[in-house]
């Protein structure tokens, strides 16, 4: 239901950065820097990892630390956090997903599965070490329904 009396602005169009939670930021940086070959560009020990992806940004957090308010006021960022697995999927080319299937394989990470859906379109599905869901897909998956 869309509220008219709201006044206008643009709807975001495009995701700047993407959040998941573990516990285990060692067994994570393992499995985003060495396994899938992120770039880590900033670290806070037992808080944080952030990983470039081009325009966008792949943040890990630990939910414990950042539930807790940020120590610096000039930077309020309100606490937060997320029990459970998450999920984040990374666009790729065909190719470069049976490549990273391929290097997956090499390092012991199971695959959940691989498959193409009826448009066509790969997708390839891992488990990080904190049991997020981590998709590789072709990037026109979404364009047909999105139209």
């Amino acid at each position: 239901m869309t509220n008219h009396a709201l006044p206008h602005a643009p709807a975001p169009r495009a995701l700047l950065e993407a959040a998941l939670y573990v516990d285990d930021l060692d067994a994570a940086r393992l499995f985003y820097c060495d396994h899938l070959g992120l770039q880590l560009f900033q670290e806070v020990p037992g808080r944080h990892m952030f990983f470039a992806l081009g325009p966008s940004v792949l943040l890990i957090f630990n939910p414990t630390a950042t539930a807790q308010p940020p120590g610096n006021p000039q930077i309020p960022v309100p606490p937060h956090g997320a029990k459970g697995s998450g999920h984040v999927c990374f666009a790729m080319a065909r190719d470069e997903i049976a490549q990273m299937e391929k290097r997956l394989r090499a390092a012991g990470v199971k695959i959940d599965t691989a498959f193409d859906w009826p448009n066509g379109a790969r997708s390839l599905y891992v488990r990080d070490p904190a049991g997020n869901s981590v998709e590789f897909a072709e990037p026109w998956l979404w364009d047909e329904l999105k139209g």
